[in-house]
């Protein structure tokens, strides 16, 4: 599969609501202007749990953040997402911390951003390769109105390997704005087996190639060795 080339530029994108194409840390990414998140305190609070280890972790790993994934960033003080809610691939509501015991690769995207339509090839790629008991890419398409346009998206360009995790209120893209996690679509967030974030991208990535393979495994610990 071709990887992303990080210097192609990608073009300027208007919807209902405000969207403004930037260039950040060498990405691209797709800035939206929104309501406050509806993800209430009791949804999507930040926590209760000591996120501490996670700090740990990104900074031991942050070393292995080069190459595609350079502008991972380690996320300072993090704190739970494990409230975070959104629909699952039956339509079912869940959060964050149904995914409790995995490491976690969390995507915001939508059909309109076309950085996130790139890299969407290389998170089903990752997802196959690594995805399992210990880890997966949580991409969650974050397009109003129904299922009907991201699944055809989906199906057209042959994503097999990730589940399809939607929130079409975008409360999810406003609750990480809110904390720092997204500035932008595609916004990528990793996050440890206890909930909580260990480091954040704002852009696209190709997220199949080795220097992405590398960072995960090294995230996951020994679970990750091979």
């Amino acid at each position: 599969m071709a990887a992303l080339k990080h210097s192609k530029r990608f073009p300027v994108r208007t919807i209902g609501l405000a969207v403004v194409l930037v260039v950040l840390a060498g990405a691209v990414a797709v800035y939206v202007n929104q309501a406050p998140s509806g993800n209430t305190p009791d949804q999507a609070a930040v926590a209760v749990s000591d996120c501490s280890a996670a700090g740990d972790l990104g900074r031991r790993i942050a070393p292995l953040a080069v190459g595609d994934i350079a502008a991972m960033g380690v996320v300072d003080a993090p704190q739970s997402v494990s409230g975070l809610a959104f629909d699952g691939p039956d339509g079912t509501p869940m959060t964050l911390g149904d995914l409790a015991g995995k490491t976690l690769l969390v995507n915001l995207w939508a059909t309109w951003c076309v950085p996130c339509r790139e890299e969407m090839p290389t998170l089903d790629s990752l997802q196959a390769e690594l995805g399992g008991e210990d880890f997966e890419v949580v991409a969650i398409n974050i397009d109003t109105g129904g299922d009907e346009k991201p699944k055809t998206f989906l199906d057209g360009i042959g994503i097999q390997d990730l589940a399809f995790y939607r929130d079409n209120s975008m409360d999810v893209f406003n609750e990480l704005k809110k904390q720092g996690h997204a500035v932008g679509l595609p916004a990528t967030l990793l996050i440890d087996e206890n909930g909580c974030p260990v480091s954040r991208m704002f852009g696209p990535a190709n997220w199949s190639g080795e220097d992405a393979k590398a960072y995960l495994r090294a995230a996951m610990g020994p679970k990750g060795e091979v």
